[in-house]
């Protein structure tokens, strides 16, 4: 496959070693540190699927510049989902391909897929309260992150009783706590807790390294240039 990557950070470098590690080719590296390479310079000869990882501020209108070039997009830029209906509807007008997850590890996945079916169980049996906990390392600009608001979208859909989150601790009974911490070099670390008067049950992913982020990108990138439409995740791991 020919890739285009846009964002060249730590993501970025990673994804270009395994994606040749994988047989494909880079077609172009876009990235404030290279100027002279713009998006527009590449249409669907040229690039098989792009791969975006930047900045909130920046990935709605890279991720809208892709789908005008034609071009499927996998983007795993957190933080400017209050844009996503707009890239929704361009996608399905100039009938693209879009891949959005807040997380590509497969892992993460699944614990967002235990995660929805615990919450059920839990408000069952009744009892208990539910929290979210997320820590990364200092240099990660969004939060709470993009993980947690996806655990705690599945907690809401799935826990009748809490209505919204709060990126704070909150004693409000409608209200699901997200507390984010930043410490250190730590990749990501995601904790739904639920308690009770007489015990507490966690579910926890922790992530060791990069790797899993990437392999699952990469995976979305193989998977997406013969599908039209948006997808995420779910479609991929069919789950």
């Amino acid at each position: 496959m020919k890739l285009l990557l846009i964002g060249y950070g730590k993501m970025g470098q990673a994804i270009e070693a395994q994606a040749v590690a994988r047989g494909h080719q880079i077609a172009g590296i876009v990235d404030p540190t290279r100027p002279e390479v713009r998006i527009s310079d590449f249409d669907a000869s040229s690039v098989d699927a792009a791969i975006e990882f930047t900045h909130p501020d920046a990935a709605f209108a890279n991720v809208m510049e892709c789908l005008r070039q034609g071009l499927p997009v996998v983007c795993g830029s957190t933080g400017w989902l209050h844009h996503f209906a707009e890239a929704q509807a361009l996608c399905q007008e100039q009938n693209g391909a879009l891949f959005y997850a807040s997380n590509y590890s497969v892992g993460v996945n699944l614990f967002f897929h235990f995660n929805e079916y615990i919450a059920a169980k839990m408000h069952q049996f009744g009892g208990y309260n539910v929290q979210v906990r997320e820590i990364h390392h200092t240099q990660k600009v969004d939060q709470p992150s993009g993980t947690a608001l996806t655990a705690a979208e599945g907690i809401l859909r799935n826990f009748p009783g809490k209505a919204t989150w709060r990126n704070e601790p909150t004693e409000a009974a409608n209200e699901l706590a997200i507390i984010s911490e930043r410490t250190g070099q730590v990749v990501g670390t995601h904790i739904v807790t639920y308690s009770s008067a007489v015990d507490e049950i966690e579910l926890k992913h922790e992530a060791h390294s990069r790797d899993g982020f990437v392999l699952g990108a990469l995976l979305a990138a193989e998977w997406l240039p013969s599908h039209r439409g948006v997808f995420g995740m779910k479609d991929l791991l069919g789950l």
